[in-house]
């Protein structure tokens, strides 16, 4: 029985604090930066990108060395940043093999897919791992991948990699000839182990891998033996595959407290596109952003949006957000934002070919947008009957763009053509035996001629809000000789009259 060939692409992007920070900052990726946390006065430097580096930074550098260099722009650790990227990444790899585990460390993201029988999806190695590669990038990370048939193989020449945005495929079999060039730095040796291979001037894998295993069992024990393993690319490995919950969220903690809705709106677009790369690589657009504003004195300002379909167009996610903010703005300084999204389907809606042209649905949202700032959320929407018989008892529903071909009534039969009067126009009525005579309407006075009803309707008896009213349909004229026909409500709660439609 032939052994299952094992496939392993590691994805490693080193310095994670600091690209956490600029991947949603991008006037930073070209500025010296440095990360640094602990409690002043006790800073000390924990992530820096390349341009720090080529100065002279070095990590556990403290506040008052780093005030030496001018040019270089300080920034706080920010966990939560770093955890919505790690997350992004981790469902950017899971879009190649629902087989990704989780190696990072403190200062770099590390992850091993296991692309073992993926040549017929994505092709070649090669070609899987720059795929892999241009998704990271489009996620605003630098990173390396290498593959390799070897486990520890493909981590330990991932993180000996010079430069960034490269890809390293090593052929079957030629692992240790592919890490004997690599410092002894990439397996994460301990200082006494440091000291040892030191003193015995080992400096590389290659100059570890030859070394006699007995002799270095011998000296080491076990761990020598699988130090040497680990430099010929031979130690074997029980995969642990991670499962990532799908999530569409970015999070993200301001250097200093924002006022103005403009600065906000700039921040928010970059969110949004990282948003919108996500689900796009899931086949998906958003269906929903949810704007969450930590504010300062430790309230929040939460926000929803929903258009008619799923969109992944960024200007129109914009465009609402302002509008929606600038209608309801936040009372306070803001000092960090999540957006969330919910994702949903990004099919088209197929037209019959005589049907009616809809609108397009960003400008149906942008106009509805503009609506709500003028008259309130409440007045916006498509009208639906409750289940109730009360009079003009409706609700206001979102409006929605039909999926399918819009429903042709079949009835022929003539209906009569009513104005409703909202609201509904109080009048005096003369009685005579509990029914209409005449009444008072718009500044004239009306003969009753015929009077059709009572209809008694009532509700809501278990409620607060009872209700029980009576209605007549009469048919009256003026001295003038002007004919109204119309429909009376009588509150008998209130012991009022109202005219509440006209028929034509």
């Amino acid at each position: 029985m032939t052994k299952p060939v094992e496939l392993y692409a590691c994805l490693y992007a080193k310095e994670f604090p600091a690209q956490a920070l600029s991947r949603l900052r991008p006037g930073l990726r070209n500025q010296t930066c440095v990360v640094m946390e602990g409690e002043p006065p006790l800073q000390s430097v924990c992530s820096c990108n390349a341009k720090a580096r080529n100065l002279g930074v070095i990590h556990g550098m403290t506040r008052v060395e780093i005030d030496t260099f001018p040019s270089v722009t300080v920034l706080s650790r920010s966990h939560v940043e770093e955890s919505a990227a790690k997350a992004a990444l981790l469902e950017c790899a899971g879009t190649f093999s629902p087989r990704v585990e989780d190696r990072s460390t403190d200062n770099a993201f590390v992850c091993v897919v296991d692309i073992a029988g993926t040549e017929k999806l994505f092709g070649s190695p090669g070609i899987l791992a720059k795929t892999l590669l241009e998704r990271v990038r489009a996620l605003g990370v630098a990173a390396c991948v290498a593959v390799s048939s070897n486990f520890h193989a493909a981590m330990c020449l991932a993180r000996g990699v010079s430069s960034r945005n490269q890809v390293i495929v090593i052929p079957p079999g030629e692992e240790s000839t592919a890490l004997a060039s690599l410092p002894l730095s990439v397996l994460d040796l301990l200082e006494e182990q440091s000291e040892t291979f030191s003193l015995w001037g080992v400096h590389t894998l290659g100059m570890l891998a030859v070394l006699p295993e007995k002799a270095l069992i011998a000296r080491m024990g076990q761990e020598g033996k699988r130090l040497r393993q680990l430099a010929r690319g031979e130690l074997p490995h029980l995969f642990l595959p991670v499962e990532p919950a799908f999530t569409l969220e970015e999070q993200m903690e301001l250097d200093t407290p924002v006022e103005l809705l403009e600065s906000l709106l700039f921040v928010v677009g970059v969110m949004l596109e990282q948003l919108i790369v996500r689900a796009t690589a899931q086949v998906l657009a958003l269906a929903s952003v949810t704007i969450t504003l930590s504010l300062e004195g430790g309230a929040s300002h939460t926000r929803t949006m929903r258009p008619a379909l799923p969109t992944n167009d960024r200007q129109l996610w914009i465009k609402l957000l302002h509008l929606d903010l600038e209608t309801h703005p936040p009372q306070a300084a803001i000092l960090s934002l999540a957006l969330t999204a919910e994702s949903g389907s990004t099919s088209k809606v197929q037209l019959g070919l005589f049907s009616p042209q809809l609108p397009e649905p960003t400008r149906l949202d942008v106009t509805l947008a503009r609506i709500r700032a003028i008259v309130g959320e409440d007045c916006v929407g498509c009208a639906v009957l409750r289940d109730t018989h009360q009079p003009d008892c409706f609700r206001m529903e979102p409006f929605t763009v039909p999926s399918g071909p819009a429903a042709k009534s079949t009835s022929k039969q003539p209906r009569a053509a009513i104005r409703q009067l909202r609201p509904s126009e109080n009048m005096t009525v003369t009685l005579r035996g509990e029914r209409p005579v005449a009444f008072f309407f718009r500044d004239t006075w009306y003969a009753v001629e015929h009077a059709y009803g009572p209809w008694l309707v009532s509700g809501d008896w278990w409620n607060p809000t009872l209700w029980d009213l009576e209605q007549w349909d009469l048919i009256a004229h003026s001295d003038n000789g002007v004919l109204l026909c119309g429909c009376l409500l009588r509150d008998q709660k209130q012991n009022c009259w109202q005219m509440v439609a006209l028929y034509d």
